[in-house]
């Protein structure tokens, strides 16, 4: 079984972009590989209200960004170049995602943290649902090994969060800098928006190095 790390931010276009180019590498070219995907998170706006930040403000203030519409290009090319209608205009608000994660977190035990940080990921970007709302989180969860009630409790628990704090700093101390960023059997990383070729050629390896190891 090859384990593969991810760390991502649910909110970061770039990790729904990674998550659906490494779903299908392993779909299209890998379909016999055992694999075991550990999520891990990151919190690049760890302070953000739960009510949200309106995305173009965030791009002028942080960024001196004031067409965002020219921002979201790239992502949306490069989503388009694997098959992934992603129009970032949809989504025009960024959330706190302590209790996205924290479900994430909860769900390795069930086996099934991937499945429902993509489908968080998902629900964020493609329907432009809040996941910092404990009842939607309750929703998307009750598809991956929760009770609604269960969930939703842990989506709420600030002991939880804190957990994914402290996560989050370990990722950091990992030299986790920028998003996605994936190890393969423990021993390669690439991060960034890397391509579904450069995503094969580092799960080759990283398979390589275990069958000799």
């Amino acid at each position: 079984m090859l384990r593969i790390d991810l760390f991502t931010e649910i909110t970061c276009p770039w990790c729904i972009i990674g998550h659906h180019r490494l779903d299908k590498v392993l779909a299209e070219r890998f379909p016999a590989l055992d694999v075991d995907i550990r999520q891990h998170p990151v919190l690049l706006l760890p302070d953000a209200p739960a009510a949200g930040l309106y995305i173009p403000d965030l791009l002028r203030s942080r960024y001196g960004i004031t067409d965002s519409k020219a921002s979201f290009a790239r992502p949306e090319a490069e989503a388009r170049a694997s098959g992934l209608h992603l129009d970032l205009s949809r989504q025009l608000w960024t959330y706190r995602t302590q209790p996205a994660h924290g479900l994430v977190l909860a769900a390795r035990g069930r086996g099934t943290e991937h499945r429902l940080a993509v489908a968080i990921t998902d629900a964020h970007f493609l329907e432009a649902r809040n996941i910092s709302d404990a009842n939607v989180l309750a929703d998307i969860a009750v598809g991956y090994g929760f009770e609604r009630d269960e969930a939703r409790a842990i989506a709420l628990d600030p002991e939880q969060h804190r957990r994914v704090e402290q996560e989050a700093v370990k990722s950091a101390a990992a030299g986790v800098r920028s998003v996605p960023h994936f190890v393969f059997g423990g021993r390669i990383a690439i991060n960034g928006g890397r391509s579904e070729d450069e995503i094969a050629s580092a799960i080759r390896d990283a398979a390589s190095v275990a069958a000799s190891a």
